[in-house]
């Protein structure tokens, strides 16, 4: 059996500023960082005594929430820059206004670029698919993994085995502090026990 809880980092700067996360370094909100207390202390409550790895995405915002979660949980982590947010090139750095102004096609196909150097889902995708086989095929059975709303939602589409041209028309969501919670059992099938749960928030 194998249990692995992926966490879409708290509120950060950019979800107040109207400006884009992507692969800009934004830092924790100080609401977020409450956010990420709570999720630690529930998080604690919820796993009892079983024994997890951690990882997380290398960008800031990731990292403090790991890190905060972390204490609570006595766990040290490893950042791996596979579970960083998707890089949106030139629109990195800009606000979302100049996003929906300059974009050349919105992100419908999974290998749409809708700014100039964008990194598509399948370029992702193919990007993250060596991380999550590794994870699968390892002997931890429980793993923690802090990343962004984006790899969060492709990580719950390689986790159910889809193609990545299912994305062209359907989708797995998440949000701030949304925790997921993906089961395998020992005849190797893989379930989503919950999906972008918010009551992990919850003081």
């Amino acid at each position: 059996m194998k249990n692995i809880i992926v966490i879409q980092h708290t509120q950060a700067v950019h979800h107040t500023n109207g400006m884009i996360g992507s692969l800009t370094e934004w830092e924790l909100t100080d609401f977020g960082k409450t956010q990420a207390e709570c999720i630690g202390k529930n998080i604690l409550a919820f796993i009892g005594n079983k024994e997890f790895v951690m990882y997380s995405s290398n960008q800031i915002r990731a990292r403090q929430t790991a890190d905060i979660i972390g204490r609570h949980l006595g766990l040290e982590y490893t950042t791996d820059d596979r579970l960083r947010e998707q890089d949106l090139g030139e629109a990195v750095g800009k606000s979302v206004d100049w996003a929906h102004k300059n974009t050349i096609v919105w992100m419908k196909n999974v290998d749409d670029r809708p700014f100039s150097g964008t990194e598509t889902k399948r370029e992702k995708w193919n990007k993250l698919l060596p991380f999550v086989n590794r994870i699968i095929e390892s002997n931890d059975e429980n793993v923690i993994l802090i990343s962004h709303g984006g790899t969060v939602s492709i990580f719950a589409a390689i986790w159910l085995g889809l193609k990545v041209e299912n994305l062209n028309h359907s989708d797995l969501s998440s949000s701030a502090g949304g925790v997921s919670i993906f089961q395998e059992d020992t005849d190797g099938k893989h379930t989503i026990k919950r999906l972008n749960d918010m009551s992990f928030l919850k003081e």
